[in-house]
């Protein structure tokens, strides 16, 4: 038999590392389908914040959204970054001349007025942002109680909503102005995506003593319950190091579900699409779904 045409043992494939990935990739999805998740108690209202950027808080967002509401989750999405990412990774309209969560804020237009529902899911709902957004801290500072704005609507809409979301996910913008101010009070909870590297633990050390004065002036109830490790490498011992730091300070709010750094996960929104729906069975997708089950199961404390 010429050596081209030799056959390889039947085990052969079953060791390499795509095969490997593969088969574990595909338990991963079934434990994932076979998640059975309860509704929480009353609605959940997370701020999505890094006032660093390109850490995937846009892309956490709207994953985690989509992930829930695949679970029969009501989802609703607040663009509240002038850079409408989670509007075109959710498949909204979001040009100038479409109503936003501008209008909600500056003009007290009802939220139920402004929602579009999002062809990633049937039970997922979304507020865009225009860019119009981009005046609107200029606004709120001559309007009275301009911290509540976002809150004062959300609260509307929860009154009048015949189905209440189960969650909300409010997209911040990266920076600390009147707009996350503004989502920071509204929330029940803030939920932190850290890219894994090395001054990952100073910028979120930052923003914990932000969370800390809005909790003390104008949110008392608001919880730094979640961290979200992105981006990450296995290859890297950086990588690595990073993740057993934040988890060594933060051991309650950091989740178990660390998301990988890959192409489909940055890919996806340039298609109008979360990666779920983009690259469902790959790897950065059951990650995100992983990460939306600990979640739903996780209880909130207080950090």
């Amino acid at each position: 038999m010429k050596q081209s045409d030799e056959v390889l043992p039947v085990g052969g494939f079953q060791d390499t590392p795509l095969a490997n990935e593969i088969s574990e990739n595909t338990n991963r999805m079934a434990r994932v389908r076979s998640a059975v998740l309860e509704k929480p108690a009353k609605t959940r209202i997370f701020s999505v914040s890094n006032q660093k950027g390109g850490v995937g808080k846009t892309t956490t967002a709207v994953n985690l959204a989509v992930a829930l509401a695949e679970k029969g989750m009501k989802v609703l999405v607040i663009d509240l970054d002038p850079q409408g990412n989670a509007s075109t990774a959710l498949g909204i309209e979001h040009h100038m001349g479409v109503r936003s969560i501008y209008d909600a804020l500056v003009d007290n237009v009802p939220i139920a007025e402004l929602v579009q529902n999002s062809p990633e899911s049937e039970n997922l709902l979304c507020v865009p942002a225009t860019l119009q957004l981009a005046g609107a801290e200029m606004k709120l500072y001559s309007l009275l109680a301009r911290e509540y704005r976002l809150k004062n609507a959300i609260h509307q809409y929860l009154e009048s909503a015949e189905t209440k979301p189960d969650y909300v996910f409010i997209d911040c913008p990266p920076s600390l102005g009147q707009l996350t101010v503004n989502a920071f009070t509204a929330a029940t909870e803030v939920l932190i995506p850290i890219q894994c590297e090395y001054y990952a633990l100073e910028g979120l050390t930052q923003l914990k003593i932000s969370i800390d004065v809005i909790r003390s002036e104008t949110n008392p109830d608001l919880a730094l319950s979640t961290i979200l490790l992105t981006m990450y490498d296995s290859r890297t011992k950086l990588n690595a190091a990073v993740v057993d730091d934040v988890r060594a300070h933060f051991p309650t709010q950091t989740l178990e579900t660390v998301i990988p750094r890959q192409i489909g996960v940055a890919e996806a929104p340039s298609y109008g699409q979360t990666v779920i729906n983009y690259d469902r069975n790959s790897n950065g997708s059951i990650s995100y779904m992983e990460a939306a089950i600990e979640l739903a199961k996780k209880g909130v404390t207080n950090g």
